[in-house]
């Protein structure tokens, strides 16, 4: 638990209180609630979290909890989530300190949620059942939920140092709106889909069919609940593909390490600058990841030679982009990044190289890993050139817009830079001490 910080402990510790106010000492609705709802549903939400281990899927089976928000008092309601949150498994440390908060996440969530549902009279609705006046305080109720999630998500995040937007990912501290921007939005659409399952077992179980019919509501949930894991579990298997062929590239040419990383990162701040949808700049962050991946064919000797190299050497490695795109070209995931891979080194001009290729006949995709590479390259430090301030850069590839870069690629980048400054994340090794070396020539972009 040593590295988590005191404050975020202390934050989780208010949670933790807060949930058990929520348990005990909040009032009490005039209602007798059975114990038997509450334990089926507890046991039913636990069952699901193991199923999640087990499948390795990211995420929690949110209809339970809403069902139980539905159709329970809030601290019934409340206490179905103590058991499936204290009970699932846990893969990074500290591990109870995680269960901890996960509890008390939970536990405050679905509280607030169920008191909004029971105080806009979503109990009776659902008991007659009468829509469509039954959506109203369901929705509500889903909206509450997730901005409990949301603030408190945000709130650990807050105390955090430089931990990513994911619930409880690493422990780090970043600016309160650069932490809670987003996090609303991407809670809210899976949550409301299962918000919807939550009130249609809500209304089953209240029906003259009882709640055998309401956990069949469960069914096709599952089934999608299934197929999202294989996505996720196919997304892992891909992103550990493109992370084995770096580090190869990395071990070859020992004084780029980090290089590719980089790229991605700055190929990803053009394509949100130029509005592209998240899908896109995920593939253009794989195509900065893997413009070099062309190396692996490419002499050792050359790659590390002290001293100029020689026409018939610099073939050689500018026959990267082609040995990279056979490489890659297999990998159906990778979409239009085979073509940044291939065409990354052309110009504007038809200077570049392999094809010669001019203006808009080269693809997109390159055009923006073009500019990120150059960068990245003139802003790093190698084993022939000095890191050049990043301002330095900026006028670099203004001069050569037009000729060398896409005038339009240039400036989204140097707009993006405006914005958010340059602070690459790289888990690269740093590149070793430079050694010097002479005759190699200082174009943007001439990289090995």
């Amino acid at each position: 638990m040593e590295a988590v910080p005191a404050r975020a402990r202390a934050y989780v510790a208010c949670v933790a209180v807060g949930a058990l106010i929520c348990l005990c000492l909040a009032p009490l609705p005039t209602v007798r609630t059975p114990w038997w709802p509450v334990l089926l549903l507890a046991v039913l939400y636990a069952g699901c979290e193991q199923a999640a281990a087990r499948w390795r899927f990211a995420g929690t089976f949110y209809p339970v909890l809403l069902a139980g928000a539905f159709l329970l008092p809030p601290p019934a309601a409340a206490l179905v989530a103590l058991p499936g949150a204290l009970l699932s498994p846990v893969d990074q440390r500290p591990r109870r300190l995680r269960r901890v908060w996960r509890a008390a996440q939970l536990v405050v969530a679905v509280w607030v949620a169920a008191r909004v549902h029971w105080a806009l009279g979503g109990r009776d609705a659902v008991a007659t059942p009468d829509f469509p006046f039954a959506l109203l305080p369901a929705g509500a109720a889903v909206l509450a939920f997730c901005l409990v999630l949301s603030l408190l998500d945000g709130g650990i995040l807050a105390l955090a140092t430089g931990a990513p937007p994911t619930p409880f990912g690493q422990w780090g501290s970043a600016p309160l709106r650069r932490v809670w921007r987003g996090l609303f939005p991407r809670t809210l659409a899976p949550v409301a889909v299962h918000g919807l399952a939550g009130l249609m077992m809500a209304v089953l179980w209240r029906s003259p069919y009882g709640p055998v019919a309401a956990l069949l509501v469960l069914l096709p949930m599952c089934v999608s609940w299934w197929v999202f894991a294989q996505y996720h579990r196919e997304r892992a298997a891909h992103q550990a593909t493109i992370r084995a062929l770096v580090q190869a590239v990395d071990i070859k040419d020992e004084y780029t390490r980090g290089h590719s990383e980089r790229v991605g990162q700055a190929s990803m701040m053009i394509a949100r600058e130029l509005g592209m949808d998240e899908g896109r700049v995920e593939v253009l962050r794989f195509a900065g990841i893997l413009h070099d991946v062309g190396k692996l064919g490419v002499p050792t000797r050359l790659l590390r030679k002290d001293g100029p190299l020689t026409p018939e050497e610099r073939r050689v490695i500018e026959l990267h982009p082609e040995y990279g795109h056979e490489m890659v070209r297999g990998i159906s995931f990778l979409g239009e990044a085979r073509a940044a891979v291939l065409h990354h080194h052309e110009r504007i001009d038809g200077s570049g190289y392999p094809y010669g290729l001019v203006g808009s006949q080269i693809p997109e995709s390159a055009r923006v890993v073009a500019v990120a590479d150059a960068f990245d390259a003139m802003t790093s430090t190698r084993s022939y050139s000095r890191a050049r301030p990043v301002p330095v850069a900026v006028e670099e590839l203004r001069r050569c817009a037009g000729t060398h870069f896409d005038p339009r690629m240039v400036e989204a980048f140097v707009r993006a830079l405006g914005r958010h400054g340059w602070h690459p994340a790289v888990t690269a090794d740093e590149p070793l001490p430079p050694r010097p070396r002479t005759g190699v020539s200082s174009r943007p972009g001439v990289t090995r």
